[in-house]
């Protein structure tokens, strides 16, 4: 879908959208619209249940004296709460609403909004990116759907009084938006397309960006003592990668970076500790958190950040097979700890035990943020709505806690303490690779914690928010990229140079 700003103006074919205030109360172009169709819009309005409120919405053939197609009104709710996320939301909406309706273009009229904080174009750029992020389908491996079932808006224009004002506002944020699709896109993939060296290779192809890539295989993990990642890989035919991105935007190149980790089980079975067949086609997003790295990479490239970043990924499959780790097993992380083996489905952490002891002995990070699609345990804590955070250091909590609520990613931080850390404790080994007495999710994040030094660290379980099973304001049924812009957004607000 191809999004444009053009300079307020009624358009003359397609479809338009129109925000209306909470009451009823018409902004600029509505009242322009309905001065030019002889107030039919404000008899629509009076004579249905439309009234303005947020998520309220109204669709009508265009009235006399208008020439679009079709007239469709949003409710912006009220004024002082028009804020980003509302814009987006509103941006989506639209795009949900009309994208499959016929016309193969559409336009959204944004105005200033009295009480809002954002000038017209910054609401621009953010309905434009709501409209983008709503507009994702992964539709490869659709080869017979037919015409009527796809969408029909290829053009979308943003109509604001400074379109060149919101372009340039958008220009960033369209940067994040690529970055969300490549993410969707790799977590969407089937698992006999993305697998540990198809995935690395996807990695590699962000060169042409100007990031730097280097993939290590096996035998190079296996002289780096990586025992706890290639475990879990051992019972696979496809070869466990790591795959190390980096991105050097700041003025001192050689000053410290922010590191990501991300999970990358490209399908987890749960090995010998064999997953129930129900719904485990899913497991083909448990590379989600290696997904949300390579596509925050990519954003941060895209859009030039100014800043050193780190983004590195362990790529694994889980599969039974002879040679598939066994429960029992002990296995010797690159840290020089050991670890019983107790569970085979509980491999993410084990894959994220060597990646985080590698990034930070190699890169010394300022702080370091894993993610991981972790634990079954925190959906039964937060369901789909939040993702849950654990973390060493209050500083870093409170950052990623703001920057989540600022782009609609909502973090709930959870404990990381002592007596949970008994849990693991392993009569054979340092320590067994899943805990005893419930709180798994808590229990997984102290496992990764001993993995850490002294690094200001945060881990992020988003097991419930990377799939969403229905749609959202801006993110359609199906891979979410949760933390691809919670993270950019953290690097811009703390870490980049100004």
């Amino acid at each position: 879908m191809k999004i444009s700003f053009a300079k307020s103006a009624l358009p003359a074919e397609g479809a338009l959208v129109v925000g209306i205030l909470e009451g009823g109360a018409l902004t600029a172009t509505a009242a322009r619209l309905d001065e030019a169709c002889g107030g039919t819009l404000t008899r629509a309005i009076a004579a249905s249940r439309f009234e303005g409120k947020k998520d309220q919405s109204l669709l009508l053939v265009a009235p006399a004296g208008l020439t679009v197609s079709r007239l469709l009104l949003l409710g912006l709710g009220k004024g002082e709460k028009v804020d980003a996320l509302a814009a987006e939301a509103f941006g989506g909406g639209a795009v949900a609403q009309l994208a499959a309706a016929g016309d193969a273009q559409m336009a959204i009229a944004v105005d200033a909004v009295e009480g809002s904080t954002l000038t017209a174009a910054a609401l621009a750029a953010h309905v434009a990116l709501g409209a983008r992020l709503r507009s994702y389908r992964f539709d490869k491996y659709r080869t017979t759907e037919k015409k009527d079932e796809k969408p029909s808006v290829k053009k979308v224009a943003v109509l604001v009084d400074d379109p060149a004002a919101a372009k340039k506002l958008y220009a960033p944020l369209e940067a994040v938006a690529d970055g969300v699709f490549l993410t969707r896109d790799l977590a969407s993939e089937p698992a006999n397309v993305i697998y540990p060296e198809s995935l690395a290779e996807q990695a590699k192809a962000l060169a042409d960006l100007g990031l730097e890539v280097e993939v290590l295989g096996e035998k190079q993990m296996k002289k780096l003592g990586m025992g706890a990642l290639l475990g879990v890989g051992q019972g696979s035919e496809r070869e466990s990668q790591l795959a190390v991105l980096r991105w050097s935007g700041a003025a001192d190149k050689e000053a410290a970076p922010i590191a990501f980790v991300g999970k990358g089980v490209t399908f987890d079975t749960g090995g010998i500790c064999l997953k129930p067949a129900a719904n485990m086609e899913d497991m083909k997003w448990d590379m989600g958190g290696a997904a949300v790295v390579i596509g925050l990479m990519k954003a941060l490239a895209l859009r030039k950040a100014k800043v050193n970043a780190v983004g590195v990924v362990g790529l694994v499959e889980n599969m039974p097979s002879g040679t598939a780790q066994r429960p029992g097993d002990v296995v010797t992380s690159a840290s020089g700890q050991t670890i019983e083996v107790i569970n085979t489905d509980a491999e993410g952490r084990l894959v994220l035990a060597d990646a985080l002891w590698y990034t930070q002995d190699r890169f010394k990070p300022r702080a370091i943020i894993d993610l991981a699609t972790l634990t079954g345990a925190i959906i039964v804590s937060l369901g789909s709505h939040y993702a849950g955070l654990f973390a060493n250091d209050d500083a870093l909590a409170g950052q990623l806690t703001a920057a989540g609520a600022a782009v609609g990613e909502k973090l709930w931080r959870m404990p990381v303490d002592d007596p949970y850390d008994k849990q693991i404790k392993s009569e054979i080994a340092d320590m067994k690779n899943v805990g005893e007495g419930g709180a798994g999710s808590v229990t997984a994040a102290m496992f990764l914690k001993r993995f850490i030094k002294d690094t200001p660290w945060a881990h992020l379980d988003i097991a419930g928010v990377t799939w969403a099973k229905k749609d959202g304001p801006v993110t359609p049924k199906g891979a979410s990229a949760f933390g691809v812009r919670l993270l950019d957004r953290l690097v811009a607000d703390q870490y980049e140079q100004k």
